[in-house]
């Protein structure tokens, strides 16, 4: 009776699930314990970072770990956290936050396979620290905070698919370049709004409160950028203009590429 009862424990079906759960115990082991800094020297030469982005340190764990990241000589920290993974809809969720020396902003991401991501974000982002970036490309400065409530996009195959969200500033002072100096005014607490359209990106800046725009920004898929200033936007900083223009004529506009030749 002994002798069977061990034949019948030492089964080829139970040895096989054996070796499957010490296998499963192994790699969940290995996502949890790993080196974050191991995983990313030895893959660090076959990821291309945007450019102005470099990598100085990466520490804690592949499930647990921080990174600090140089992005246009402006220290920022990356902090992630991976959650269990859904094995029905192929996703992998990770918590993450990045932090600069006066901005933050949360979220969380959802990996999928094969390609996909959804990135679900919010915080809060201080103008003043950019001050220098923003100058150099001629826009206007703002003084305070500018409150991400929500920001989701959506990427599949390193494409843009959708991108909605909704920011806020509180309003106070704004400068902008003017010939070779600039000016300034107060304005009132203004918002942001993304949503999509037929072609691309519809990005809405209005009055808090008010629907009508005071400049909107299109942006195709295909890279062009189009952008229009209302009549109500110099009305708001307190400027003269010439003509009978209505406050919701459209007194500037621009198109240009911003992505020469591709899909962003």
């Amino acid at each position: 009776m002994t002798d069977s009862s061990n034949r019948s424990f030492i089964r080829p079906a139970k040895v096989i699930l054996l070796v499957l759960l010490a296998l499963l115990v192994y790699g969940v082991a290995l996502v949890v314990w790993l080196p974050a800094g191991w995983v990313w020297a030895r893959a660090s030469s076959h990821v291309q970072l945007p450019s102005g982005v470099s990598v100085q340190q990466v520490s804690g764990t592949l499930w647990n770990g921080a990174a600090r990241l140089d992005v246009q000589r402006k220290p920022v920290r990356v902090d992630w956290q991976l959650a269990w993974p859904d094995v029905i809809e192929l996703r992998q969720p990770v918590a993450l936050s990045l932090e600069t020396v006066s901005s933050r902003v949360d979220g969380n991401l959802r990996l999928g396979w094969p390609g996909s991501l959804v990135a679900d974000l919010f915080g809060r982002l201080h103008v003043p620290e950019f001050a220098d970036v923003i100058r150099q490309s001629g826009g206007a400065l703002l003084e305070g905070d500018v409150i991400i409530d929500r920001l989701r996009v959506t990427i599949t195959d390193r494409s843009l698919d959708s991108a909605a969200g909704l920011a806020r500033w509180p309003g106070g002072n704004v400068s902008w370049p003017m010939g070779d100096r600039r000016q300034s005014a107060v304005f009132p607490p203004m918002q942001a709004t993304l949503t999509d359209s037929t072609s691309g990106l519809l990005l809405r800046i209005s009055e808090q409160g008010k629907a009508e725009p005071v400049a909107e920004a299109g942006l195709t898929f295909n890279g062009m950028m189009d952008i229009r200033v209302y009549k109500r936007m110099v009305d708001m900083a307190g400027q003269s203009w010439s003509g009978a223009a209505q406050p919701g004529d459209v007194i500037f506009q621009v198109q240009q590429p911003i992505l020469p030749g591709g899909r962003f």
